[in-house]
């Protein structure tokens, strides 16, 4: 799996002009599944984010995680993380995992984020077109790999 964390002030998905989740102040995460993923991936990566001290205290140091400031987080699929650009300029999307193996996946990512943040976690729609509003607080943004554990 493949994350965009993005510490945002606000983010929304709007799908047919309409809103259909948002969040105050929290997380953005853009996720990317491949077609290795597995379950342990998903545990792995939703203990990661929700204890990634990416929030300021006090004095100013990133030194607090979502949970800490009792934020939000927004998850949204986003299968194009996983795009190659080694040949031509048209990105080719083999390594990102098909629906039937993708969805449960997402599901199960989401869960794991549920059970550590202890709250319901809004999210955009599978395979929908999205937009995607934000404001980026920052900018704070950072990318982790679940095969390279970083």
């Amino acid at each position: 799996m493949r994350v965009v964390v993005q510490r945002v002030n606000f983010a929304s998905v709007h799908i047919e002009d309409k809103i259909f989740s948002q969040i105050s102040k929290g997380l953005l995460v853009l996720v990317g599944i491949e077609h290795e993923d597995t379950e342990q991936d998903c545990q792995w990566l939703a203990h990661k984010i929700a204890n990634l001290r990416i929030f300021s205290d006090e004095q100013g140091k990133m030194n607090l995680s979502v949970k800490d400031i009792h934020g939000q987080a927004l998850v949204v699929s986003q299968f194009t993380l996983h795009a190659s650009t080694k040949k031509g300029f048209r990105p080719s999307y083999t390594h990102a995992a098909k629906p039937e193996i993708a969805i449960p996946l997402y599901d199960k990512f989401i869960c794991n984020l549920e059970k550590e943040l202890d709250k319901k976690i809004p999210t955009g729609q599978f395979g929908a077109y999205m937009r995607i509003s934000l404001e980026n607080d920052g900018p704070v943004t950072i990318i982790i790999d679940t095969k390279k554990k970083e």
